[in-house]
């Protein structure tokens, strides 16, 4: 049986196309084509047929019976791969989906792991907000994402990877009271936060309409190191992963504020789809959550976020993106 034809029938049962499919496989669609009829006439059904609606194509009824044991080979082929003697075995491209948060803490001493243990690994990284990026991975554009989790899909793998409390800080040029706020005091200044299509951004959002009648300016960006950098400037109210401020506040550039509402704390997950199986993404998930473990256990987890924080007036020496 044609290893190549299994792995194209798992592909188009994942895709529900062929045109897809080909696209995945570096191939074209007759190509496609001709390996499902090789495989429907070896084993004498038929796989698929064509539906109406958005899906051109469908599993049969037998073609969702055996698709569990197709899979099961692939992955048996995999793990005698990994089993070999074969110096690259762990040789390749991943592609991989990272929400900003990660990047500003233990990205940098994940890919420094990384290419230890898989040196011959190539990474196309991709920082983007967690919908964004849930959407690349049902896309199968990347094959693996560290965002706000879990995807809730029988399709995907969630590995729980950290999370991260946040906290209000103001630039300390900002005339704010040392004492505890309300929420509807915060509204003299802009808040500026997360970016408009992101679970924080909207719970922050709902909070303000419930709790104040004044009318709420928000400054919303896909970049942390932006609503951090508005913030010193003393161009509004932000919050933000505690994480990623602790050194700023260690240095008085920013203050926390004692604010009587703060946003629920980001859980983040390592996600990627179950099949078809992958063993260098699920062994690159699992790098991630040690990493991950290894930083929440680490005293030293600051960050200087756009260079030294000792002038907040002068502009950074490298602007993070």
């Amino acid at each position: 049986m044609n290893i190549n034809n299994l792995k194209t029938y798992v592909w188009v049962a994942s895709l529900g196309s062929f045109r897809k499919a080909a696209e995945i496989l570096h191939t074209t669609q007759p190509a496609v084509s001709n390996r499902i009829a090789s495989l429907e006439s070896e084993l004498g059904v038929i796989l698929f047929e064509r539906v109406p609606g958005p899906a051109p194509i469908a599993l049969t009824a037998k073609g969702v019976e055996l698709l569990p044991f197709a899979e099961k080979i692939l992955l048996l082929q995999e793990e005698i791969k990994q089993r070999g003697m074969n110096k690259n075995k762990d040789s390749g491209i991943i592609r991989i989906g990272v929400s900003e948060t990660i990047v500003h803490s233990w990205l940098p001493a994940f890919l420094q792991t990384l290419n230890i243990e898989m040196p011959n690994l190539e990474v196309e990284l991709t920082v983007d907000v967690t919908t964004e990026l849930s959407k690349a991975l049902a896309a199968r554009t990347i094959d693996l994402a560290f965002l706000m989790g879990p995807v809730l899909e029988p399709t995907t793998v969630n590995l729980a990877l950290c999370n991260f409390p946040l906290v209000w800080v103001a630039g300390a040029g900002l005339d704010i009271p040392n004492r505890r706020l309300e929420l509807d005091e915060l509204t003299q200044w802009p808040i500026l936060t997360y970016a408009r299509n992101t679970k924080p951004f909207r719970e922050i959002k709902d909070r303000f309409r419930e709790e104040s009648s004044k009318s709420v300016r928000f400054i919303s960006s896909s970049s942390l190191a932006a609503c951090f950098r508005l913030a010193v400037d003393n161009v509004g109210v932000a919050t933000l992963p505690k994480s990623m401020v602790q050194q700023a506040l260690a240095h008085q550039v920013v203050k926390a504020l004692d604010v009587a509402w703060t946003p629920t704390e980001l859980n983040f997950t390592a996600t990627y789809l179950a099949s078809p199986y992958n063993s260098l993404v699920e062994s690159s998930a699992r790098l991630a959550v040690r990493t991950a473990n290894n930083y929440i256990d680490s005293d030293i987890n600051e960050i200087i976020i756009g260079g030294p924080l000792t002038r907040p007036r002068q502009p950074a020496e490298s602007e993070a993106s």
